[in-house]
């Protein structure tokens, strides 16, 4: 069924899934219309004075200049966009999330009066292109937005992270490598001021591909990031390490170093095949190198509630994983590419998207899940 627009030039949103929006250059008597599955685009209006009803066009009615967009951006309709953002009024009806479970209410944190000591957390997973770094980067600064003190760890040698705040990994003189590999170096030389308010950022270039080789031989080489990152632990609320897409020994470092592990999932087959040796890397690391180490939570990325594939993933990983599934879902959108170019965090580049709300509310369940401890 289709919903009818109310006014003579609406665009207007249809379920409550996303849905196609674009600019309609058109006469009064148009009427844009859309659908979930996209059969018909823009529907020409009858003469609403003549009494006549509106009837939907296919493609070959429309107009010329009219066309249907496949790259569009994903615009949600209210309904879903509160999956993301939930207010009291919904919570208390006991509404179910893109998880399939009752989407709980996240407050809004207070602000602290004293900070650290500072929570690790590794951004964790062996298969690349499925949100690591955009993760990191967005709930640090979500984090920050809350009054907690941030520093973020760029600890792969492409240093993705550090370009998408910005920095170009190529001109720095001291990364992270500098205060794994040499001695007497302090995290002071390193740091550097990111743009967001109570945010840093630790940061890294290729580099740091010769440190997996160079720690090889040194003694209880796999805790050499944990005793870079002590000093600091005092100034911080949240440390937040962007790994590798390896199984490494620069991982195995994150790892032992961390207090828990954050694995973003790609809402795809083969991102799902991966997370069992993922799982099996952090029990190891628990036994033998850090005991404190937990699963906080897999993190759902890219998921696109429309399609089937999506929809069947998420729902294996929630049968797997139950609770360690974070009922925040991150979606896809355009925005999140257009932050790197821009090398800021889709908090300040669209603060009013809905991938700024799904990293917000992000936020709040990581900090609502420490204080549950």
């Amino acid at each position: 069924m289709v919903a009818r627009g109310q006014g003579p030039s609406g665009l207007e949103a249809v379920g409550s899934v996303a849905v196609h929006t674009f600019a309609a250059h058109q006469s009064i008597s148009t009427t844009a219309h859309q659908s979930m599955d996209g059969h018909h685009v823009n529907a020409m209006a009858g003469d609403r004075g003549s009494g006549e009803p509106a009837r939907l066009a296919d493609y070959d009615d429309l107009p010329e200049g009219h066309f249907y967009d496949p790259d569009a951006e994903y615009e949600p309709d209210p309904e879903y966009a509160a999956t993301l953002a939930p207010d009291a009024a919904r919570q208390r009806r006991e509404r179910v999330g893109p998880t399939g479970r009752p989407l709980p209410y996240f407050p809004i944190p207070g602000p602290l009066s004293d900070h650290g000591p500072a929570k690790i957390i590794a951004m964790c997973n062996q298969k690349g292109g499925v949100g690591k770094t955009t993760s990191t980067i967005n709930l640090g600064a979500a984090l920050a937005e809350y009054g907690r003190r941030v520093l973020l760890v760029d600890f792969d040698p492409q240093g993705a992270l550090s370009v998408g705040l910005g920095v170009n990994p190529m001109e720095l003189d001291l990364t992270v490598y500098n205060l794994l590999m040499e001695r007497g170096m302090s995290a002071d030389e390193v740091l550097l001021k990111t743009a967001v308010p109570n945010m840093d950022l630790l940061p890294s270039n290729i580099d740091l591909s010769a440190a997996e080789v160079q720690l090889v031989s040194e003694v209880a080489r796999e805790s050499t990031l944990q005793r870079a990152l002590k000093p600091l632990l005092a100034d911080y609320d949240y440390i937040v390490i962007d790994c590798q897409p390896s199984l490494g020994l620069l991982t195995v470092n994150a790892l032992t170093a961390a207090h828990k592990v954050i694995v973003p999932l790609e809402c795809e087959f083969f991102a799902l095949r991966g997370v069992a040796l993922l799982t099996e890397t952090i029990e190891k690391v628990q036994e033998r190198l850090n005991p404190e180490l937990e699963l906080d939570g897999i993190l759902a990325t890219m998921y696109d509630s429309r399609t089937v594939h999506s929809r069947e993933v998420l729902a294996r990983v929630v049968e797997a994983f139950d609770d360690h599934v974070y009922h925040t879902v991150i979606g896809r959108t355009v925005r999140f590419p257009e932050t790197t170019v821009a090398g800021e965090p889709i908090t300040t580049y669209a603060s009013n998207s809905v991938g700024a709300a799904a990293y917000r509310q992000l936020a709040r369940e990581v900090l609502a899940r420490c204080h549950a401890e």
